[in-house]
């Protein structure tokens, strides 16, 4: 069983709806990070579909893991997504049938099966795991993506003239990312959390050691910036970092990365100024 150690979830923007979640219960943990096409009206009675997945998901979960005894990861989440495609669809009018405009997600989900962890990814989304004997592993593809969408959007500031916090409202940037979501639709992108339950049969798993006094952190990309991206601590200092002084400091010294240091996106090539930023600490 997980004890929490802390956890933090900030909006990127006061303006818009924070698109994280995260969540606890019994052996299982996670976290998840959802998007949607820049613009796509709401239909599910909140301020963005996307964040309706990442809530919808993470109650549902909440509920159903603490009974989900035998472990199964993939199993557990294609039930969450199949229960996702019924409540979407049944309020989506026809044009909204189109893939492009679904929300979908990153997620890191965990399952502690005795003494070793389970670990579930889709997307860019992080675990980075504490051994009792102080050695950290980062677990996910996080750091790969990072660098190929920050050569992205290094290429589409450019060309567009438009900052990280205009870049998505460009024709440049939504022509890509209608091209991306079209890829994922004929199942040649990534795997991503959503309303396709076949999807979960392409989850990214790992297994590793997990003694008692294990250390988990999930964190969403908004977080794992700090790393992959801004380096301004490495996985072990973001660990310890963590455990003490919690995890607020991290968040707000991101902030000021994206808001001061590097608004412009030269430096850290983004599209957001700032991500929605989430993070979860759990001790085995």
């Amino acid at each position: 069983m997980f004890t929490i150690v802390d956890r933090i979830s900030w909006a990127g923007s006061p303006n818009k709806a924070n698109e994280d979640s995260f969540g606890a219960s019994g052996d299982w943990a996670w976290v998840i990070d959802t998007s949607i096409f820049p613009g796509t009206a709401p239909i599910m009675g909140e301020k963005s579909d996307a964040a309706w997945l990442a809530r919808f998901t993470t109650e549902r979960l909440s509920e159903l893991a603490a009974r989900a005894y035998d472990g199964n990861g993939p199993a557990l989440l294609r039930h969450v997504m199949e229960e996702a495609r019924v409540a979407f669809l049944a309020k989506a009018p026809e044009a909204r049938h189109d893939f492009v405009t679904w929300p979908l997600g990153a997620m890191t989900l965990v399952y502690r099966n005795g003494a070793l962890l389970d670990i579930w990814t889709f997307g860019d989304t992080t675990a980075y795991v504490r051994q009792p004997d102080g050695a950290v592993q980062t677990i996910g593809e996080a750091p790969a993506l990072r660098v190929q969408e920050s050569a992205k959007a290094a290429e589409l500031l450019k060309a567009s003239g438009a900052t990280p916090k205009t870049i998505t409202e460009t024709p440049l940037f939504q022509d890509w990312l209608r091209g991306r979501r079209e890829r994922q639709k004929q199942s040649k992108g990534l795997a991503l959390l959503g309303l396709d339950p076949t999807a979960a049969d392409k989850l990214r798993h790992e297994q590793i050691p997990c003694a008692d006094g294990t250390v988990i952190l999930l964190a969403s990309d908004g977080f794992s910036a700090l790393v992959d991206l801004y380096q301004e601590v490495d996985a072990a200092g973001l660990m310890a970092a963590g455990l003490k002084d919690g995890l607020e400091p991290l968040v707000q010294r991101a902030r000021e990365i994206e808001t001061t240091v590097d608004p412009a996106g030269t430096r850290y090539p983004r599209f957001k100024e700032s991500d929605d930023a989430t993070a979860l600490l759990v001790r085995a």
